[in-house]
């Protein structure tokens, strides 16, 4: 952890780096001991990527790939991989402006699910806010990340949580219902589709009931199933969906038929109203 925080140090003298936030699975303490170290570069343009690049060889001794912002997508950004001395060190790229505008929007209940590589369900725009509660912050000279880290972590947006147990309830019978349309085809690639769309937003309507930050798909589903919004037996229910989904019109149909009653378990738990 000295070297990661010695990184972010010197990370922080690059132009464009407002802030360096330790983000994932070791900022939340649930990490392995194989697990990357993934260092958010809070920034504002131009950042100086050719510095980045100067620092990231010196860092791994070689050749290292840092790449323009956008290069990973819209949404990922872009950052660089790294290999330092046998451990592995993630630069992941966030716009702050862009974030302060996401939290602004989380503010008034709005979100929007964007395409990106790597995320089946699509990213959500809410989990830039996420990453910000959930991150440690290891530097900031100016004190602004940190700001925004206690807004964030004060109170989670009750006009969010409403949007989001309002989006699962009239998307999920309506994505189960047409998940039947591809039962007489056998189309298992269709329902199985469905069915993931389906367990996803169940899982973001319960983190939002509870008043917890998503940040992406992996290892959601047991995330959802410790909390008190879910039922008991979410994530059981949820991974055997996939487990049993099959290519016959009766496996297929017994399957949707499985998650509709999943969904009717987690959705009763649920406010019907705002507030």
């Amino acid at each position: 952890m000295d070297q990661v925080v010695r990184i972010a140090n010197q990370l922080a003298g690059i132009d464009g780096v407002v802030a360096v936030c330790l983000g994932g699975s070791r900022a939340r303490g649930t990490h392995r001991p194989d697990s990357d170290f993934d260092l958010g570069l809070y920034y504002r343009p131009p950042l100086d990527v050719a510095a980045l690049q100067l620092l990231a060889s010196e860092l791994t001794g070689g050749a290292a790939e840092v790449t323009e912002p956008g290069a990973w997508g819209p949404w990922v950004d872009g950052g660089g991989w790294l290999t330092v001395g046998g451990t592995h060190i993630d630069w992941i790229y966030r716009d702050l402006d862009r974030v302060h505008r996401v939290w602004q929007q989380c503010q008034t209940g709005h979100f929007e699910v964007g395409t990106q590589p790597g995320h089946p369900l699509g990213v959500y725009s809410h989990a830039y806010a996420g990453e910000v509660a959930m991150g440690r912050v290891l530097t900031d000279s100016t004190g602004e990340l940190t700001a925004l880290q206690g807004n964030i972590r004060a109170r989670y947006p009750q006009p969010l949580r409403d949007s989001l147990i309002a989006n699962a309830r009239w998307e999920v019978p309506f994505t189960l219902s047409i998940a039947r349309k591809g039962v007489q085809r056998g189309d298992a690639f269709y329902v199985a589709g469905c069915l993931f769309r389906v367990v996803g937003l169940l899982v973001h309507a319960v983190h939002a009931q509870a008043g917890r930050w998503i940040v992406n798909e992996k290892g959601a589903v047991e995330a959802a199933g410790w909390l008190p919004t879910a039922p008991a037996d979410f994530s059981a229910r949820a991974h055997a969906l996939f487990g049993t989904v099959g290519a016959t019109p009766g496996e297929l149909t017994a399957a949707i038929d499985a998650a509709d009653r999943l969904a009717a378990d987690v959705l009763d738990g649920l406010p019907s109203s705002p507030g």
